[in-house]
C-alpha cells in the first residue's frame, strides 16, 4: 500500500491530479481543498489513502495527514462514501468538522455537495463523542499549522468540555454553548460562554 508520495505536479484536473514520481505518473483523486494547494510543475507531498472495492482501485491524495485520517473516519459513518467524505472536507477543515460535531451543527455539514440533512445529522451525531482520529504513526503530520485552530473554536470546545466536567450531558452542554454563542457573538470569551450557558442549563 502507498502511504505518501513526493513528486512533481504534472497535471491538475477535475477532482484528480497526476503526480510525477521519478518518471512514474500516479493518478490521484483529490478534493478541491487539496487541489487548490497545488501548482503545476511544483514539488508536492501528498498523503495517500488506497481505496480498494471489488474491481475498483483508486488512490486518494491529501495535503495533510490530518485530512487523510478524517477522510477515513468519515467513511465509518453509515451512508458516507469516499465521494461524500471528500465533499465534507472541501467545506470543513478538520478543526471545523470537529466543532460542527461538538455543536451538533448539521447545517454546516449540509453545505457539502451531495450530503443531505439525514446524512449530515448522522455524521455530527456519530462524531460528537469520538476523539480526533490518529494519523499514521499515532499523530498528525507536522505540516498541520497550530494556528489553524481559531480562538472561537478553542473557546467553544473548551466551554463544552468545562460543562461536561461539571456533570452536564455533552448534548445539553453543546446546545447551551451554541445558544450562548448566538447571543454573545463570535468574539465571546470562554468565561462569558460558560457563564451564559450555565445560566441556561440551570433554568
Amino acid at each position: 500500500m502507498i502511504g505518501k508520495l513526493t513528486g512533481t505536479v504534472d497535471t491538475i484536473g477535475n477532482g484528480e491530479l497526476i503526480l510525477d514520481v521519478n518518471g512514474v505518473g500516479y493518478l490521484l483523486q483529490a478534493g478541491a481543498r487539496t487541489l487548490r494547494s497545488l501548482a503545476h510543475g511544483e514539488t508536492a507531498v501528498l498523503f495517500v489513502e488506497t481505496y480498494v472495492r471489488q474491481d475498483v482501485f483508486k488512490l486518494f491524495g491529501f495535503a495533510s495527514e490530518q485530512e487523510r485520517a478524517w477522510f477515513v473516519r468519515l467513511q465509518d459513518v453509515q451512508g458516507v462514501g469516499a465521494k461524500s467524505a471528500l465533499s465534507v472536507l472541501d467545506v470543513l477543515d478538520p478543526e471545523e468538522l470537529m466543532q460542527a460535531a461538538l455543536m451538533q451543527d448539521k447545517a454546516a455539514v449540509t453545505r457539502a455537495n451531495g450530503v443531505g440533512p439525514k446524512v449530515a445529522a448522522r455524521i455530527v451525531a456519530e462524531l460528537k463523542d469520538k476523539p480526533a482520529p490518529l494519523g499514521r504513526g499515532g499523530g498528525f503530520a507536522s505540516n498541520v499549522a497550530p494556528d489553524s485552530v481559531t480562538p472561537r473554536s478553542n473557546a467553544t470546545i473548551d466551554a463544552v468540555s468545562a460543562l461536561v466536567n461539571l456533570g452536564f450531558a455533552s448534548s445539553d452542554a453543546a446546545a447551551s454553548v451554541r445558544g450562548a454563542l448566538g447571543n454573545l457573538g463570535d468574539e465571546a470569551s470562554l468565561d462569558e460562554l460558560i457563564r451564559i450557558a450555565l445560566k441556561e442549563l440551570n433554568q
